[in-house]
């Protein structure tokens, strides 16, 4: 591993994709169900790469070309052995919802006074995350390492190569069930970030107002929490407003009108000892007051002064469909269809719930994929959720949907539904629009 990591720490960085080999890079040549990147070594030398790590000794063509048993657990390797080189603080994240926006917020507030590095896009599998430690410079101070995980054991794995300082699990919902066999499976997968950190008496950051977190840190004294119960380094008060008290600050998540942020936008007021300082997010949904509360807590933890943390929050614009805010033809789009499992899902037609500046509000929602043998009760959940409540009108996406029982219009596929629906059919309505990846709702605006 020495001799590969004095080759690495000369080249320009590692690619895993011989269609985008760059100068003088490493090109590992993994394999998948319908690929083997040993089949492109070549090609990736032939188009400037300095080395290409394959590990089908038929290709070997070229004393450009390193040997290993096993190209994924070799990348796996260098990308420990990069971490262990390097000064930088590592800050671990997972969750079953929010990890992106928390990993982006943090970056944004960490970057007002450090050198930081964060994941790139969803890059937080056993690939990507190695291609994250290996994207971390000498010079950066702070790496945000967004991790996830779809069977058991996954993040544990994931912890032994990232090896974090810091950490920090987002929420712990019905996610990917079908991988993790029960909630009780996600709830352990998920806890397996807080084992490392544990172990190694390392700190972590705790949303104190989760029962289930509180519960799998009991007992642990290197929590630095915030929340709205017990005692908390950054104190929220859940009113209505929602206060927060941050050491001798206050903060307000505030909603529409004249000195508040923005329509459905959380603003948060900071009173601070000598100044007030209105902070107006970009996001939208009661859930992501969370997200913002642990940036707040890590910026004050890194002793960032509050107008820098104030500039980190509002400099974060969400994009990629998440909690996106749209004006089209007269209506306001919630466009959130990213991901969605159930507690995603439900958390944010409870949002819509709580958002009184509408008179009027339509659903479009989209099957939650991956929920294996809870896929019907779960879909009959939500759309239990959705009858319980009035709304404009409501429209389900989706072979899971499809098979529940409701008294709302149902499609089985998104052709159905686009020779349903147009927008024309509404004016001055609030949309939520959300379902699974690979339902690609963003499709309903385009």
């Amino acid at each position: 591993m020495k001799e590969l990591y004095e080759l690495f720490v000369q080249s320009t960085g590692v690619c895993t994709d011989s269609r985008a080999v760059f100068a003088n890079c490493i090109y590992f040549a993994l394999k998948g169900d319908s690929f083997d990147g040993n089949k492109f070594a070549n090609e990736a030398l032939e188009k400037g790469a300095n080395y290409a790590v394959i590990d089908d000794s038929s290709m070997k063509v070229s004393d450009k070309m390193i040997l290993v048993d096993d190209v994924l657990k070799t990348l796996q390797q260098l990308a420990n052995y990069h971490r262990r080189k390097l000064g930088t603080l590592i800050f671990g994240i997972t969750g079953s919802n929010g990890k992106t926006t928390t990993k982006e917020l943090l970056k944004s507030v960490l970057s007002e006074k450090f050198q930081v590095v964060a994941t790139q896009g969803n890059l937080n599998n056993h690939i990507g995350v190695p291609l994250t430690l290996l994207s971390i410079q000498a010079e950066t101070d702070i790496a945000i390492v967004e991790m996830g995980a779809n069977h058991p054991e996954e993040i544990a794995f994931l912890c032994s190569i990232v090896e974090p300082d810091y950490g920090y699990i987002t929420s712990i919902g019905k996610a990917h069930l079908e991988g993790f066999g029960s909630f009780e499976g996600v709830i352990k997968t998920k806890g397996e970030l807080y084992d490392y950190l544990k172990k190694y008496n390392k700190t972590i950051f705790l949303n104190n107002d989760d029962a289930l977190q509180k519960d799998l840190l009991k007992n642990y004294e290197n929590v630095y929490s915030f929340g709205n119960q017990g005692n908390t380094k950054v104190k929220l008060k859940n009113t209505h407003p929602v206060e927060v008290i941050f050491e001798n600050s206050a903060l307000r998540k505030m909603t529409d009108g004249i000195e508040k942020p923005s329509l459905l936008g959380i603003g948060v007021l900071d009173e601070f000892t000598d100044s007030t300082t209105v902070v107006r997010s970009n996001l939208t949904g009661s859930y992501n007051f969370s997200n913002i509360g642990v940036a707040i807590a890590v910026g004050k933890y890194f002793k960032l002064p509050p107008e820098a943390i104030k500039r980190g929050i509002e400099k974060y614009v969400p994009t990629n469909n998440r909690s996106q805010i749209i004006n089209l033809e007269g209506n306001t789009i919630f466009l959130d269809a990213y991901n969605a499992n159930p507690s995603s899902m439900s958390a944010a037609i409870h949002n819509m719930l709580t958002i009184e500046s509408f008179d009027k509000k339509v659903l479009i929602l989209g099957d939650m994929f991956e929920l294996g043998k809870f896929a019907l009760t779960e879909h009959q959940n939500i759309v239990d959720l959705v009858e319980s409540h009035p709304w404009k009108a409501v429209f389900f996406i989706g072979e899971n949907f499809a098979k529940t029982s409701t008294k709302h219009p149902q499609f089985k596929t998104f052709d159905e539904f686009k020779q349903a629906f147009s927008f024309s059919q509404f004016s001055d309505c609030l949309i939520l629009i959300k379902g699974s990846r690979g339902m690609a709702l963003e499709r309903v605006i385009l």
